[in-house]
Parts: C-alpha cells; structure tokens; sequence
C-alpha cells in the first residue's frame, strides 16, 4: 500500500490519502484527522534505523492508519448506542463553493475536509450503507474496492486470510450495490431546486409529488440541536414535517450547495449554518433525505462560507 519515499513531499501527499481512506472507514473528518495523526505519531516514534529499514513508508502508514479506523469502528458501535437519536456521517462542502481569496479551503489550507476527494464513494447515501457494514467489511471494502489494494496487503489490516477478506468485500458489495448514486447529478439538481421552492413556500402538494411515498428522512441533532430523534418515514408525513419545520424556524434561508459531491440544500440564518441536508433521487423523486443538524459536525460549513 502507498509510495515510497521519505520526503516532505512524499509524506504530505500520503497523508492526503491517508485523510481520504480515513473519512471513508470512518464517516467523520474529527476522526479521520485523529487516526491519521496518530499513524504519523507512531510512524516517528519508531527509532530512525527502523524507519529507514522501511522500504515504504506509505504503505506502513496506510496499515498502521487503517488498523486504528478498525479499532475506532469497534468501539463506535458501542458510542453510537448512546449517542442521542441517529448518528449520520459528516457533510463535507464542495470547495469551489467557498471564497479563494485567501488561497486556502473552507477551513484552512491543512484542513483534512479540504484534503477529501469528493465523488461516488463518499456521498451521504453511499456512507449510511457503509455504515450497516461489520468494521472487517467496511475496511475490506474500501480499501479493495473503493482505493484498489489488493488482498493480500488488506490481509494485514484484518489479520485474516487474503481469501477472508475477498469475501467480506463481496458481501459488502451487495450492500452497496442497491445504494449507488441512481440519477445524474444535474437531474438532482433539479429535483433539489423544486423541493427547496416548495419548502419556502410551504407547499405540501407539491413537495408529496416531488417526494417517493416510501422516502425516508432522517436528522441528526445529536442532542445538541433539535431533531426528530427516529426517522420520518412516506411522502406524505415528510412534506407535513417539512413545513412545521418551515413554520417553527421564521428567518431561515435555504441554498443550494454540494453535499459530499452531490446537490443539496443548506438552511442558515443570520449567516450560519444550521442545517445541511443531502438527497437521495431516482426516477425524478426523492427517496430518501439526510439533514445533519449537529453543530460539532458542520465545522467545515461554519467558517469562510459565502452566502
């Protein structure tokens, strides 16, 4: 896994693709961040004649890095069973959508979410089903298919056989498959633009047509913001819940933004983000939404933003 070479270049081009595996694994820029710096502490801590002795550098730091996200899933399973209604991954900007002047991304030039390569793999849709994954089947998956390390070197990362970890990979491809990205992200857009103009105009006819009956939406407050604590679930109860949101929250400007790659909606007021909400949309209806309402994951969203 990864490059050689003990440069500065090399090391800050892995840890672009350390940040990236690790969001991936993990669904949390926080935590992709802390498993990486941890890798880098270890990778340092190892007396210099060691280091030497490793011909890759990059590919010691992916296993090291993707063993920690291994750890951390195991023991998320347990934090996420207290954590105060659903846990949904981190909603990651578009970085053309933030202002340049400065030279730097939403948060800073070394920002890790400025680092994430933002396409299929890490749309809302497509973590929430990672999510339903066992750790082995997630870090297989990713690393094999998503990032393309073979078996044998994933092998290491699980400490099971390369023949263990082809099929953890294919049952988490099954998973996956009924969750790719079905409609193009311009014809989301539109879908988008029309929920958002019946939003603001309360308009519940218009958004049960615009919504599948069966869609799901599901908010995250993590007991820090107001959120429904389970998700609302047929086109109808979804429209009826959006527009008491739209009565209870007078002062709330809705925009149009890339969530994690894919058109979405933003809800601020008074400058700040208070809401980001990703879709899901086939056959011109939206069948299933995400709004993440919890301020500690809309860091990336809080600061540089224009309006």
């Amino acid at each position: 896994m990864g490059t050689a070479g003990t440069g500065a270049d090399a090391m800050a081009g892995e840890q672009r693709q350390l940040i990236n595996v690790a969001y991936r694994l993990l669904g949390s820029v926080t935590e992709a961040e802390d498993a990486v710096q941890e890798a880098y502490a270890r990778w340092y801590a190892l007396p210099r004649n060691r280091r030497e002795e490793i011909l890759s550098p990059g590919a010691w730091l992916t296993t090291v890095t993707s063993r920690i996200c291994l750890d951390l899933l195991r023991s998320a399973r347990a934090r996420r069973e207290r954590y105060v209604g659903v846990w949904l991954p981190e909603p990651l900007p578009d970085r053309a959508e933030w202002d340049p002047a400065d030279g730097s991304g939403p948060t800073g030039p070394a920002d890790p979410a400025d680092q994430i390569v933002l396409d299929e793999s890490v749309t809302v849709a497509f973590l929430v089903v990672l999510e339903s994954m066992t750790p082995a089947e997630r870090v297989a998956f990713v690393l094999h298919d998503v990032f393309r390390y073979p078996f044998a070197e994933i092998a290491d990362v699980l400490g099971r056989t390369p023949a263990a970890c082809k099929q953890l990979a294919a049952s988490a491809r099954r998973r996956v498959s009924a969750a790719r990205s079905r409609e193009r992200a311009t014809a989301q857009a539109d879908v988008v633009r029309h929920v958002k103009e019946a939003w603001e105009s309360k308009d519940i006819a218009a958004l049960v047509r615009l919504l599948d009956p069966a869609a799901v939406m599901t908010a995250d407050g993590g007991g820090v913001a107001g959120a429904a604590r389970h998700p609302v679930e047929g086109g109808t109860r979804i429209a009826q819940y959006m527009v008491t949101i739209a009565d209870k929250a007078p002062g709330l400007e809705l925009l149009e933004r890339s969530v994690n790659g894919r058109p979405g909606l933003v809800a601020q007021r008074d400058g700040i983000v208070m809401t980001v909400a990703s879709f899901d949309v086939s056959a011109g209806r939206v069948t299933g939404i995400w709004a993440v309402r919890n301020p500690q994951k809309l860091r990336p969203w809080r600061r540089g933003g224009r309006t």
